[in-house]
């Protein structure tokens, strides 16, 4: 199976992908226009617009590979019973309050938005697992473990 998304998270994908194109043309013209100021060793202009291109381009060819492993999943077909991708899961550390988390895909993730990738490490250690499972989340300063209070979709 290639990467998870949902419609949304492809066209989100898409949409960026298109910005980026349209970018490009913008970006060769600053250059060829910083180029005709003279002497590049010492023109910021050119070296911002070089490095513009080269970030652009970077990207582009990462939304490119994504789109192309990407696959739309059919939300109706997944198993509610258990955490798979589009899940909402809250999750309670010991005794600590309950967080919610939303395991997405591609495009769609979000820290700050409590959207983390099936990919990570916590999106791993969550799928398939049942409600009152108790999940390990390998995390930078040790291991953390989280019980599942609830799975929704």
């Amino acid at each position: 199976m290639g990467i998870p998304v949902t419609a949304e998270g492809k066209r989100k994908m898409q949409d960026e992908l298109e910005a980026l194109v349209q970018r490009i043309p913008v970006i060769a013209k600053q250059i060829e226009e910083a180029r005709e100021k003279g002497d590049l060793r010492e023109n910021a202009e050119y070296h911002a617009a070089r490095e513009d291109m080269s970030m652009t381009n970077a990207r582009l060819n990462e939304l490119k590979t994504k789109l192309a492993n990407s696959q739309v999943v059919d939300e109706s077909q997944i198993d509610t019973s258990r955490v798979a991708f589009g899940a909402k899961v809250d999750l309670q550390e010991g005794k600590g309050k309950a967080e919610t988390w939303f395991l997405v895909g591609e495009g769609e993730d979000d820290p700050l938005d409590n959207k983390i990738l099936t990919s990570s490490p916590m999106g791993q250690a969550l799928l398939g697992k049942k409600l009152g499972e108790v999940v390990s989340v390998q995390a930078p300063m040790g291991t953390i473990k989280y019980t599942i209070k609830k799975i929704s979709y």
